[in-house]
């Protein structure tokens, strides 16, 4: 597979195929780490860390999974807090 490098405004870019990102599990807004290799020939672009965000919100599923197992809800009452008439 080939592509071409466009200057974006000041930058140089590169579009990756909506295949190659699903492959590696990447998704829109995710962060990605690149380096360069030893012989300076090449670059290498991955996941920059295992718990993926969306355009810079955390995910529900990792939320959920990092509460407690012995979480329990509590119904806090913290009494009227301006000039309501209950």
């Amino acid at each position: 597979m080939t592509t071409t490098l466009q200057k974006w405004g000041n930058s140089q870019g590169i579009r990756i195929p909506k295949s190659l990102l699903s492959a590696l599990g990447i998704e829109d807004g995710a962060e990605l780490e690149m380096q360069i290799t030893a012989k300076k020939d090449a670059f290498i672009v991955k996941p920059a860390t295992p718990a993926r965000k969306i355009r810079g919100r955390h995910r529900i599923e990792d939320l959920v999974a990092a509460m407690p197992k012995n979480y329990k809800l509590q119904e806090l009452d913290e009494g009227p807090q301006g000039q309501e008439v209950w």
